[in-house]
C-alpha cells in the first residue's frame, strides 16, 4: 500500500488524484494539505505537526499546489525521505533548481502534464519532425479554462522545447502570439498561442506547415481523470525508485521511447 500526501488537495487536480487513488486499491491518502501557511512557505517545509501521521521513507508527496507549496513539499521530502511527484505549473528557475537539488536525496518525478495521451503526442511530434524537412513551420495552440493563471501552459512550452531541441534552436525562437504589422514569418520561428475561456480542461495542437500541405497533431483532455491516471503511475514508480530526477516517460508503459 502506497501512502500519498497531497499538496493542493482542494484544487481541481488534487481532488481528481484523491478520487483516483481511493479507487485504485493499492494507495491510501495519508494527509491532505490545501494551502501552505506563510510560515511554512518561508521555512521551505511543512512541519510534521501539520500532518495526521509523520511522513516517512516510502511515502509519496504529490504536489499540485503553488510555488510556495512546492518549496514546502521539497522540505518535507528532504526531512522525511519521502518521494515527490511534482506537477505544479508556473514555477520559476529557483523552484526548478530546488527540485533538482532534492533529487540527489530522494526520487523526484517532475512533469508539466501527466496525461499519457500527451506523452504519446510528444512522441508523435518527434516522429513527424524526423520525417519532415526543417523548412516546415511549426505553430503550437493551447486552450484552457478561464481560471488558469499561467500562460502559455507548461505542456505548450514542453512541446515547443521538444521542437527546438530537434531543430537545434533555443527559446529565443519562441514567438508568443502576434499583433500588428509583424512582417513575414522568419525561418526557425516556433509560434506559441494561448487561448483562455469557458471550462476547457486542456487542448494542445501542434501544426506543421509546408508548401501546399500541412499536418496537425492534437490532443484533447476531456476530464482531469486523464491526468490522475498518469499521477498514480508516477507515484507507483517513485515509491520504489532510487534518488534521481525523473519524468513521466520513465513511469509510462514501455518506459522511454
Amino acid at each position: 500500500m502506497i501512502s500519498l500526501i497531497l499538496f493542493g488537495a482542494e484544487g481541481r487536480m488534487g481532488s481528481a488524484v484523491e478520487h483516483a487513488a481511493r479507487a485504485a486499491g493499492d494507495m491510501r491518502i495519508k494527509a491532505r494539505i490545501d494551502r501552505v501557511s506563510p510560515q511554512s512557505a518561508a521555512a521551505g517545509k511543512m512541519p510534521d505537526s501539520a500532518l495526521p501521521e509523520p511522513a516517512r521513507h516510502g511515502d509519496v508527496v504529490v504536489d499540485f499546489s503553488s510555488p510556495e507549496g512546492t518549496l514546502a513539499a521539497c522540505g518535507l521530502c528532504e526531512a522525511s525521505g519521502a518521494a515527490l511527484v511534482s506537477g505544479t505549473t508556473g514555477l520559476g528557475a529557483e523552484h526548478e533548481a530546488r527540485l533538482a537539488a532534492l533529487s540527489a536525496r530522494v526520487p523526484v518525478l517532475r512533469a508539466m502534464n501527466f496525461s499519457l495521451g500527451v506523452l504519446a503526442l510528444r512522441r508523435a511530434v518527434a516522429a513527424a519532425l524526423a520525417a519532415l524537412p526543417a523548412s516546415w513551420d511549426v505553430e503550437i495552440v493551447e486552450r484552457h479554462h478561464r481560471l488558469k493563471i499561467d500562460a502559455p501552459s507548461g505542456t505548450a512550452l514542453a512541446l515547443a522545447q521538444d521542437v527546438a531541441s530537434r531543430r537545434d534552436l533555443t527559446e529565443t525562437a519562441f514567438r508568443h502570439g502576434r499583433h500588428g504589422r509583424t512582417g513575414e514569418r522568419p525561418a526557425g520561428e516556433i509560434g506559441i498561442h494561448a487561448v483562455r475561456g469557458g471550462s476547457w480542461v486542456g487542448d494542445h495542437a501542434v501544426l506543421m506547415a509546408g508548401e501546399g500541405e500541412w499536418l496537425e497533431l492534437r490532443h484533447v483532455t476531456q476530464d482531469r481523470s486523464a491526468f490522475a491516471c498518469g499521477v498514480l503511475a508516477a507515484a507507483r514508480f517513485v515509491a520504489h525508485a532510487a534518488p534521481g530526477l525523473y519524468h513521466l516517460e520513465d513511469a509510462a508503459p514501455g518506459g522511454r521511447a
